[in-house]
Protein backbone atom coordinates (compact mmCIF):
# COMPACT_ATOMS: atom_id res chain seq x y z
CA UNK A 1 0.00 0.00 0.00
CA UNK A 2 1.67 3.36 -0.67
CA UNK A 3 1.33 5.93 1.54
CA UNK A 4 -0.32 8.82 1.52
CA UNK A 5 1.14 12.33 0.56
CA UNK A 6 2.82 14.32 3.54
CA UNK A 7 0.16 17.29 4.08
CA UNK A 8 3.53 19.31 3.47
CA UNK A 9 4.91 17.45 0.95
CA UNK A 10 5.97 20.57 -0.70
CA UNK A 11 7.64 22.30 1.81
CA UNK A 12 9.05 18.63 2.76
CA UNK A 13 10.80 18.16 -0.50
CA UNK A 14 11.94 21.92 -0.31
CA UNK A 15 13.99 21.23 3.03
CA UNK A 16 15.08 17.82 1.89
CA UNK A 17 16.57 19.55 -1.41
CA UNK A 18 17.75 22.15 1.06
CA UNK A 19 20.14 19.95 3.02
CA UNK A 20 21.75 18.90 -0.14
CA UNK A 21 22.50 15.03 1.36
CA UNK A 22 20.75 12.46 -1.68
CA UNK A 23 23.11 10.54 -3.40
CA UNK A 24 26.39 11.93 -1.21
CA UNK A 25 28.80 9.59 -0.69
CA UNK A 26 28.88 7.46 2.79
CA UNK A 27 29.80 9.17 5.87
CA UNK A 28 31.27 7.67 9.05
CA UNK A 29 29.25 10.02 11.33
CA UNK A 30 26.06 8.07 9.65
CA UNK A 31 27.31 5.12 9.10
CA UNK A 32 28.32 4.43 12.63
CA UNK A 33 24.75 5.12 14.02
CA UNK A 34 23.46 2.49 12.07
CA UNK A 35 25.68 0.10 12.97
CA UNK A 36 24.82 0.92 16.50
CA UNK A 37 21.35 0.92 16.20
CA UNK A 38 21.42 -2.79 14.14
CA UNK A 39 22.99 -4.17 17.09
CA UNK A 40 21.38 -2.39 20.21
CA UNK A 41 18.29 -3.31 18.78
CA UNK A 42 19.22 -6.71 17.31
CA UNK A 43 18.18 -6.31 14.08
CA UNK A 44 20.05 -7.30 10.83
CA UNK A 45 19.24 -4.03 8.56
CA UNK A 46 19.43 -0.58 9.95
CA UNK A 47 19.01 2.63 7.37
CA UNK A 48 19.28 5.89 7.63
CA UNK A 49 16.20 6.40 4.61
CA UNK A 50 15.59 9.72 2.83
CA UNK A 51 11.92 9.83 1.26
CA UNK A 52 12.34 11.67 -2.01
CA UNK A 53 9.19 12.31 -4.20
CA UNK A 54 9.68 8.76 -6.64
CA UNK A 55 12.13 7.11 -4.20
CA UNK A 56 13.35 6.67 -0.73
CA UNK A 57 16.94 6.41 -0.63
CA UNK A 58 19.53 5.73 1.90
CA UNK A 59 22.28 7.86 3.08
CA UNK A 60 23.76 5.22 5.77
CA UNK A 61 22.73 0.95 5.48
CA UNK A 62 23.45 -1.62 7.66
CA UNK A 63 22.76 -5.17 5.99
CA UNK A 64 21.39 -4.26 2.76
CA UNK A 65 22.80 -4.00 -0.75
CA UNK A 66 20.48 -1.47 -2.17
CA UNK A 67 20.82 2.15 -2.34
CA UNK A 68 17.32 2.97 -2.63
CA UNK A 69 13.97 1.63 -3.56
CA UNK A 70 10.87 3.04 -5.59
CA UNK A 71 8.95 5.15 -3.38
CA UNK A 72 5.94 2.28 -3.69
CA UNK A 73 8.29 -0.20 -1.91
CA UNK A 74 8.95 2.59 1.14
CA UNK A 75 7.76 1.55 4.46
CA UNK A 76 9.14 5.31 5.37
CA UNK A 77 6.99 7.52 3.57
CA UNK A 78 4.52 5.77 6.17
CA UNK A 79 6.75 6.92 9.19
CA UNK A 80 7.29 10.14 8.29
CA UNK A 81 3.31 10.75 8.18
CA UNK A 82 3.70 10.87 12.09
CA UNK A 83 5.91 12.05 15.22
CA UNK A 84 6.60 8.96 16.69
CA UNK A 85 8.15 5.79 15.82
CA UNK A 86 6.21 3.70 13.31
CA UNK A 87 6.40 0.27 14.68
CA UNK A 88 4.75 -3.06 12.34
CA UNK A 89 5.53 -6.11 14.15
CA UNK A 90 4.50 -8.16 11.57
CA UNK A 91 4.16 -6.89 7.88
CA UNK A 92 2.14 -9.24 5.98
CA UNK A 93 -0.56 -8.80 8.50
CA UNK A 94 -0.18 -4.82 8.08
CA UNK A 95 -1.98 -3.13 5.21
CA UNK A 96 0.52 -0.83 4.95
CA UNK A 97 3.01 -3.32 4.10
CA UNK A 98 1.10 -6.61 3.11
CA UNK A 99 1.78 -6.23 -0.40
CA UNK A 100 4.44 -4.72 -0.31
CA UNK A 101 7.31 -6.43 -2.54
CA UNK A 102 9.74 -6.54 -0.21
CA UNK A 103 7.46 -7.94 2.61
CA UNK A 104 6.58 -10.61 -0.11
CA UNK A 105 8.17 -13.89 -0.78
CA UNK A 106 11.28 -16.13 0.85
CA UNK A 107 13.17 -13.41 1.87
CA UNK A 108 10.53 -11.12 2.99
CA UNK A 109 11.33 -8.19 5.53
CA UNK A 110 8.20 -9.25 8.57
CA UNK A 111 8.96 -6.38 10.85
CA UNK A 112 10.15 -2.78 10.63
CA UNK A 113 10.49 -0.21 12.83
CA UNK A 114 11.71 3.43 12.09
CA UNK A 115 11.59 6.33 13.94
CA UNK A 116 11.39 9.86 11.67
CA UNK A 117 13.90 12.15 11.14
CA UNK A 118 12.00 15.53 11.70
CA UNK A 119 13.82 19.34 11.19
CA UNK A 120 13.60 22.29 13.29
CA UNK A 121 10.63 23.20 11.26
CA UNK A 122 8.73 20.31 12.00
CA UNK A 123 9.26 18.60 8.26
CA UNK A 124 10.29 14.60 8.26
CA UNK A 125 12.91 14.13 6.03
CA UNK A 126 12.91 10.41 6.12
CA UNK A 127 13.37 7.51 8.74
CA UNK A 128 15.94 5.88 11.11
CA UNK A 129 14.57 2.03 10.67
CA UNK A 130 15.56 -1.56 11.43
CA UNK A 131 14.05 -4.45 9.85
CA UNK A 132 14.23 -7.98 10.62
CA UNK A 133 13.27 -11.22 8.65
CA UNK A 134 10.79 -12.18 11.21
CA UNK A 135 7.91 -10.51 13.76
CA UNK A 136 9.42 -8.64 16.20
CA UNK A 137 8.53 -6.33 18.76
CA UNK A 138 10.89 -3.56 20.26
CA UNK A 139 11.74 -3.52 23.96
CA UNK A 140 11.64 -0.07 25.35
CA UNK A 141 15.22 0.19 25.40
CA UNK A 142 15.18 -0.43 21.66
CA UNK A 143 12.35 1.93 20.95
CA UNK A 144 13.94 4.87 23.00
CA UNK A 145 17.45 4.24 21.66
CA UNK A 146 15.82 4.33 17.81
CA UNK A 147 14.71 8.02 19.15
CA UNK A 148 17.48 9.07 20.24
CA UNK A 149 19.50 8.06 17.94
CA UNK A 150 17.19 9.53 14.74
CA UNK A 151 17.63 13.14 16.66
CA UNK A 152 21.42 12.52 16.67
CA UNK A 153 21.06 12.07 12.48
CA UNK A 154 19.01 15.31 12.38
CA UNK A 155 21.78 16.78 14.55
CA UNK A 156 24.51 15.93 11.73
CA UNK A 157 22.66 16.95 9.20
CA UNK A 158 21.99 20.21 10.67
CA UNK A 159 25.27 20.77 11.33
CA UNK A 160 26.32 19.73 7.92
CA UNK A 161 23.75 21.85 6.63
CA UNK A 162 25.02 24.96 8.92
CA UNK A 163 28.61 24.21 7.75
CA UNK A 164 27.72 24.41 4.15
CA UNK A 165 25.57 27.74 5.00
CA UNK A 166 28.29 29.53 6.64
CA UNK A 167 31.04 28.30 3.84
CA UNK A 168 28.60 29.52 0.93
CA UNK A 169 28.73 32.67 2.95
CA UNK A 170 32.33 33.28 3.71
CA UNK A 171 32.81 32.62 -0.46
CA UNK A 172 30.39 35.56 -1.10
CA UNK A 173 32.24 37.91 0.99
CA UNK A 174 35.71 36.92 0.52
CA UNK A 175 34.78 37.31 -3.52
CA UNK A 176 33.17 40.55 -2.90
CA UNK A 177 36.68 41.74 -0.52
CA UNK A 178 38.73 40.85 -2.97
CA UNK A 179 36.74 41.99 -6.29
CA UNK A 180 36.83 45.72 -3.74
CA UNK A 181 40.71 45.33 -3.60
CA UNK A 182 41.37 45.13 -7.16
CA UNK A 183 38.97 47.92 -7.70
CA UNK A 184 41.01 50.18 -4.92
CA UNK A 185 44.26 48.99 -6.37
CA UNK A 186 43.00 50.02 -10.33
CA UNK A 187 41.87 53.39 -8.92
CA UNK A 188 45.44 53.80 -7.27
CA UNK A 189 47.06 53.25 -10.43
CA UNK A 190 44.32 55.22 -12.44
CA UNK A 191 45.30 58.58 -9.96
CA UNK A 192 48.74 58.21 -10.33
CA UNK A 193 48.66 58.50 -13.74
CA UNK A 194 46.42 61.43 -13.87
CA UNK A 195 48.87 62.90 -11.04
CA UNK A 196 51.42 65.95 -12.35
CA UNK A 197 52.87 65.58 -8.79
CA UNK A 198 55.82 62.99 -9.44
CA UNK A 199 56.00 62.28 -5.53
CA UNK A 200 52.42 61.89 -5.47
CA UNK A 201 52.29 59.36 -8.69
CA UNK A 202 55.38 56.96 -6.89
CA UNK A 203 52.93 56.96 -3.56
CA UNK A 204 49.96 56.11 -5.61
CA UNK A 205 52.06 53.27 -7.86
CA UNK A 206 53.12 51.93 -4.53
CA UNK A 207 49.69 52.13 -2.81
CA UNK A 208 48.18 50.20 -5.72
CA UNK A 209 50.89 47.19 -5.97
CA UNK A 210 49.97 47.00 -2.18
CA UNK A 211 46.89 46.59 -2.49
CA UNK A 212 47.15 44.55 -5.53
CA UNK A 213 49.77 42.20 -3.56
CA UNK A 214 46.60 41.69 -0.80
CA UNK A 215 44.21 41.34 -3.22
CA UNK A 216 46.08 38.17 -4.57
CA UNK A 217 46.35 36.59 -1.02
CA UNK A 218 42.60 37.17 -0.65
CA UNK A 219 41.92 35.42 -3.87
CA UNK A 220 44.70 32.34 -2.87
CA UNK A 221 42.48 31.90 0.29
CA UNK A 222 39.42 32.14 -1.69
CA UNK A 223 40.53 29.49 -4.25
CA UNK A 224 41.69 27.49 -1.33
CA UNK A 225 38.70 27.51 0.87
CA UNK A 226 40.47 28.03 4.07
CA UNK A 227 41.69 31.37 6.32
CA UNK A 228 45.03 30.15 7.69
CA UNK A 229 46.98 28.90 4.57
CA UNK A 230 48.32 29.07 1.27
CA UNK A 231 49.71 27.09 -1.84
CA UNK A 232 53.69 28.64 -1.85
CA UNK A 233 53.42 27.60 -5.65
CA UNK A 234 50.63 29.34 -6.95
CA UNK A 235 50.83 32.14 -4.90
CA UNK A 236 54.55 33.22 -6.21
CA UNK A 237 52.72 32.72 -9.51
CA UNK A 238 49.89 34.59 -9.27
CA UNK A 239 51.92 37.44 -7.94
CA UNK A 240 53.95 37.47 -10.36
CA UNK A 241 51.63 37.85 -12.91
CA UNK A 242 50.51 40.93 -10.75
CA UNK A 243 53.52 42.54 -11.12
CA UNK A 244 54.42 41.73 -14.75
CA UNK A 245 51.09 43.40 -14.93
CA UNK A 246 51.62 46.94 -13.91
CA UNK A 247 55.42 46.46 -15.20
CA UNK A 248 56.94 49.30 -16.72
CA UNK A 249 57.40 48.29 -21.02
CA UNK A 250 60.42 45.97 -21.52
CA UNK A 251 60.27 44.56 -17.97
CA UNK A 252 59.16 40.49 -17.55
CA UNK A 253 58.27 39.59 -14.34
CA UNK A 254 58.49 35.61 -13.32
CA UNK A 255 57.99 33.52 -10.10
CA UNK A 256 58.57 29.53 -8.70
CA UNK A 257 58.00 27.90 -5.51
CA UNK A 258 57.84 24.57 -4.23
CA UNK A 259 53.91 23.26 -3.57
CA UNK A 260 54.04 23.81 0.02
CA UNK A 261 51.71 25.61 2.27
CA UNK A 262 52.40 28.82 4.22
CA UNK A 263 50.62 30.46 6.52
CA UNK A 264 48.16 33.49 4.94
CA UNK A 265 50.05 36.22 7.42
CA UNK A 266 53.70 35.29 6.17
CA UNK A 267 52.44 35.46 2.57
CA UNK A 268 50.90 38.66 2.95
CA UNK A 269 54.33 39.93 4.48
CA UNK A 270 55.80 38.35 1.47
CA UNK A 271 53.96 39.94 -1.05
CA UNK A 272 54.72 43.37 0.58
CA UNK A 273 58.44 42.80 0.16
CA UNK A 274 58.40 41.57 -3.22
CA UNK A 275 55.97 44.86 -3.69
CA UNK A 276 59.03 46.99 -2.39
CA UNK A 277 61.72 45.15 -4.18
CA UNK A 278 59.60 45.68 -7.58
CA UNK A 279 59.00 48.70 -6.91
CA UNK A 280 62.99 49.33 -6.63
CA UNK A 281 63.98 47.51 -9.16
CA UNK A 282 61.49 49.00 -11.69
CA UNK A 283 62.64 52.88 -10.44
CA UNK A 284 66.41 52.22 -10.54
CA UNK A 285 67.45 48.90 -11.82
CA UNK A 286 65.64 49.77 -15.43
CA UNK A 287 66.36 53.37 -16.59
CA UNK A 288 65.45 55.02 -19.39
CA UNK A 289 63.90 51.89 -21.04
CA UNK A 290 66.22 49.47 -20.75
CA UNK A 291 64.10 45.72 -20.64
CA UNK A 292 65.26 43.14 -18.51
CA UNK A 293 64.11 40.35 -15.75
CA UNK A 294 62.78 40.09 -12.46
CA UNK A 295 63.12 36.54 -10.73
CA UNK A 296 61.25 35.78 -7.85
CA UNK A 297 61.80 32.71 -6.08
CA UNK A 298 61.58 30.68 -2.94
CA UNK A 299 62.74 27.17 -1.82
CA UNK A 300 62.77 25.48 0.97
CA UNK A 301 66.14 24.79 3.18
CA UNK A 302 67.10 21.70 5.32
CA UNK A 303 66.22 23.59 8.52
CA UNK A 304 63.08 23.91 7.76
CA UNK A 305 63.13 27.81 6.56
CA UNK A 306 62.29 29.15 3.96
CA UNK A 307 64.64 31.47 1.57
CA UNK A 308 62.96 34.02 -0.41
CA UNK A 309 64.79 35.57 -3.51
CA UNK A 310 64.36 38.33 -5.99
CA UNK A 311 66.74 38.12 -8.45
CA UNK A 312 67.21 41.48 -11.46
CA UNK A 313 69.55 41.97 -14.80
CA UNK A 314 69.15 45.63 -14.05
CA UNK A 315 72.07 48.18 -13.51
CA UNK A 316 73.48 47.18 -10.11
CA UNK A 317 74.01 49.37 -7.44
CA UNK A 318 76.55 52.07 -7.46
CA UNK A 319 79.69 51.12 -6.12
CA UNK A 320 79.37 53.72 -3.38
CA UNK A 321 76.01 52.08 -2.06
CA UNK A 322 75.47 50.46 0.76
CA UNK A 323 73.81 46.72 0.58
CA UNK A 324 71.76 47.34 3.24
CA UNK A 325 69.96 50.71 2.56
CA UNK A 326 67.98 52.02 0.05
CA UNK A 327 65.59 49.24 0.43
CA UNK A 328 62.76 51.93 2.43
CA UNK A 329 61.57 51.73 5.45
CA UNK A 330 58.90 49.73 4.57
CA UNK A 331 61.00 46.92 3.72
CA UNK A 332 62.86 47.26 7.00
CA UNK A 333 59.70 47.22 9.17
CA UNK A 334 58.38 43.87 7.23
CA UNK A 335 62.11 41.86 8.11
CA UNK A 336 62.28 42.92 11.38
CA UNK A 337 58.56 43.17 13.20
CA UNK A 338 56.74 40.64 11.32
CA UNK A 339 59.10 37.69 9.59
CA UNK A 340 61.82 37.61 11.83
CA UNK A 341 64.43 37.09 9.12
CA UNK A 342 67.59 37.04 8.01
CA UNK A 343 67.40 39.93 5.46
CA UNK A 344 70.72 39.79 2.65
CA UNK A 345 71.26 42.14 -0.81
CA UNK A 346 73.93 40.63 -3.03
CA UNK A 347 75.77 42.06 -6.00
CA UNK A 348 75.97 40.62 -8.95
CA UNK A 349 77.82 40.60 -12.21
CA UNK A 350 74.74 42.18 -13.65
CA UNK A 351 72.02 43.33 -11.31
CA UNK A 352 71.27 42.21 -7.79
CA UNK A 353 69.93 39.73 -5.80
CA UNK A 354 68.23 40.45 -2.31
CA UNK A 355 67.32 36.97 0.00
CA UNK A 356 65.33 36.70 2.95
CA UNK A 357 65.84 33.56 4.98
CA UNK A 358 62.58 33.13 8.06
CA UNK A 359 61.02 30.39 10.07
CA UNK A 360 57.52 29.67 8.48
CA UNK A 361 55.08 30.61 11.53
CA UNK A 362 52.62 27.97 12.51
CA UNK A 363 49.19 28.09 10.22
CA UNK A 364 46.11 29.03 12.62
Amino acid sequence: MKADLHPRQGARLAALSAYDILDTPPEDAFSEVVGLVSRICDMPVALVSLVEEHRQWFKARMGLDATETPIEQSICSHAILGDNVLEIEDTQTDPRSADNPLCMGDRAFRFYAGAPLITPDGLPLGSLCVLDYRPRKLTDVQRETLEVMAKQVMAQLDLRLSLRTADTLRREIDHRVKNSLQSLAAVARFEARRSKSDDAKQALERVGRRIGSVAVVHEQLYRTGTDHTVALDAYLENLARHLAEIAPEGIAVSGEAPAIQIASADAAMVGVLFNETAANAFKHAFPGERVGHIRYHAEQLPDGQIRFSCEDDGVGLPDEADTQDGLGTMLGEVISLELDGMLDVTRLDQGVRISLDFTPKEPG
